[in-house]
């Protein structure tokens, strides 16, 4: 398999006051659709996702490592979804980017969902990836939780694939897949993890959603630990104009062990043509 990063423009961006890992696909080539805008999840760096990136051929895509986690330097301050909302927006001015369509898995759902607020007049369209509303959440299984935020999971190789399955549910963890994706793991750094997980404490947008109107499809797998399929229809009765899609046999990684189904959604739901079901909010 060709090694995804090789088709990616990689650089270190000085945005808004913090220099960030930034990689991005294609954005110098021609294409009838808007750019990606991708937020990770919680410790991920950049080469987890990149496959997606990758197989997303006819459009931009962007995505770049939150402060002190893969290649992006170590946060001096701690940050929040308000200050990374706006550093997202800068980084699309300095790349000549207007409006994307905007993405995001677990973590980096609550980020997706937070810039899509925030910035509405820059948000096309929004893909929520085994994701929830933040603070009001459904917990997920407490033996997988107590593993998630145990930042040996990226440190100890051993550690990951001990606790591979109770993380990411059987629909991964049974798969092929498994060892391909932690090769693309590199350890956050301590500072960058904690910084990463205080800046939702706290958090939702439960309050937010039934106002916001971007068209929204809501990718949840039935088999997650982390986070479970009540949280995705939560969503869906929060955002009106959302559609809900459950991956049957998806752990938290189904983006992953469900490839081709995730991407069949997610290019239908993209290009408003072929999912007559969604309108396009005024």
């Amino acid at each position: 398999m060709t090694d995804p990063m090789k088709t990616a423009e990689v650089s270190l961006e000085n945005v808004g006051g913090r220099t960030l890992r930034v990689a991005r696909w294609r954005l110098d080539q021609p294409s009838d659709h808007p750019p990606i805008l991708f937020f990770n999840g919680i410790g991920a760096n950049i080469e987890a996702v990149a496959p997606l990136a990758a197989a997303m051929e006819d459009r931009g895509f962007i995505m770049f490592d939150m402060p002190g986690i893969g290649g992006s330097p170590e946060p001096l301050i701690p940050y929040n979804t308000v200050t990374m909302a706006w550093t997202s927006a800068q980084l699309l001015n300095h790349l000549g980017v207007d409006v994307v369509d905007v993405m995001g898995i677990s973590w980096g759902g609550g980020m997706a969902q937070h810039f899509a607020i925030q910035h509405p007049g820059r948000t096309r369209r929004l893909v929520l990836i085994a994701t929830s509303a933040g603070m009001l959440m459904m917990p997920g299984n407490p033996k997988a939780l107590t593993k998630m935020a145990n930042p040996r999971r990226y440190i100890d190789p051993e550690f990951m694939v001990q606790n591979f399955e109770t993380l990411y549910g059987e629909g991964l963890g049974k798969g092929p897949g498994k060892k391909g994706h932690m090769s693309r793991l590199t350890p956050p750094s301590p500072r960058g993890y904690m910084y990463q997980l205080l800046a939702m404490l706290g958090w939702t947008s439960a309050p937010a959603l039934p106002f916001m109107r971007k068209p929204t499809l809501i990718l949840m797998g039935d088999d997650d630990q982390i986070v479970p399929l009540a949280n995705g229809k939560f969503l869906n009765t929060l955002i009106p104009n959302s559609k809900l899609v459950v991956l049957e046999d998806g752990g938290h990684l189904f983006l992953l062990s469900h490839e081709e189904e995730s991407l069949a959604e997610i290019r239908g739901f993209l290009d408003p043509a072929v999912d007559p079901e969604m309108k396009e909010a005024a």
